[in-house]
C-alpha cells in the first residue's frame, strides 16, 4: 500500500480529484496518510479533515528563516514515513534537502503542456494568462517528478485540453482542471502505487 502525503496551499479541488479517486477505484494500491499546507486557511485541510485524514499546517511565518521552516517541514514529512509526496497546488518552493531524499519521490501537477508556459513565475492563473496571450490552440496539464529544477523535472503524464473562443484566464483554468488534472494526477499515482512507473536516464518509462 502506497503511503501518500498530499501537499496544499489552497482550496484543494487536486486533493479532492484524489480522494475521490481512492474512494471510486480509479486509485489503488494507496492511501493518504497526511495532508499538509502552509496555510492555516487553506480550505483544502477541511477537505481533509472530513475525509478523516490527518491534516496539519506548516507556516513559513511562525519561522525565523526559511532554513529553520525548511529542516522543520522535512522532519514532519519524514515521521510520517510516506512513499510518495504530491504538490497538489503547494505554493512553496521545495528545497533540495528534501528533493534529495525523496529522490522521484515527489510529483507534481502544472497546468500547461511542458516545457511550454512552464518555470519561474507560472502558477495559478498566470500559466493561462501566458497561453491564452501567446494565442495557442492547445493547452493541457502535465505531472512530472519534482527536481532541483522548476517544472523539470521527469514527465510521467500530459493531457492536452483545446483553447475556445472567448476563453478567459479564470474560464480555462476550470476547464484544464476539469478534462486534465483532475484526471492525470489521479492516473499518475496509480501508475506508480502499482510500480508501473520507472526514472531511466531522466526520463520516465510507463510499464505494461
Amino acid at each position: 500500500m502506497l503511503k501518500l502525503a498530499v501537499l496544499v496551499s489552497g482550496g484543494g479541488t487536486n486533493l479532492q480529484a484524489i480522494m475521490d479517486a481512492i474512494d471510486n477505484g480509479t486509485i489503488t494500491n494507496a492511501k493518504i496518510e497526511v495532508v499538509i499546507s502552509n496555510n492555516q486557511n487553506a480550505y483544502a485541510l477541511e477537505r481533509a479533515k472530513q475525509h478523516g485524514i490527518e491534516a496539519l499546517c506548516i507556516a513559513p511565518k511562525e519561522f525565523e528563516n526559511r532554513e529553520a521552516f525548511n529542516k522543520a517541514f522535512l522532519e514532519k514529512l519524514d515521521s510520517f514515513g510516506v512513499d510518495l509526496v504530491v504538490l497538489a497546488g503547494f505554493l512553496v518552493v521545495i528545497p533540495e534537502i528534501m528533493i534529495q531524499k525523496y529522490r522521484n519521490r515527489i510529483i507534481n501537477i502544472h497546468p500547461s503542456l511542458i516545457p511550454s508556459f512552464c518555470g519561474t513565475g507560472y502558477y495559478g492563473l498566470k500559466v493561462h494568462e501566458g497561453a491564452l496571450a501567446r494565442g495557442v490552440k492547445v493547452t493541457g496539464a502535465t505531472v512530472h517528478f519534482v527536481d532541483e529544477g522548476t517544472d523539470t523535472g521527469p514527465i510521467i503524464l500530459q493531457k492536452p485540453v483545446m483553447i475556445e473562443q472567448g476563453d478567459t484566464p479564470e474560464v480555462l483554468q476550470r476547464r484544464v482542471m476539469e478534462q486534465a488534472e483532475w484526471k492525470i494526477l489521479p492516473q499518475a499515482i496509480d501508475l506508480i502505487a502499482n510500480g508501473k512507473v520507472e526514472v531511466i536516464d531522466g526520463k520516465t518509462v510507463i510499464k505494461d
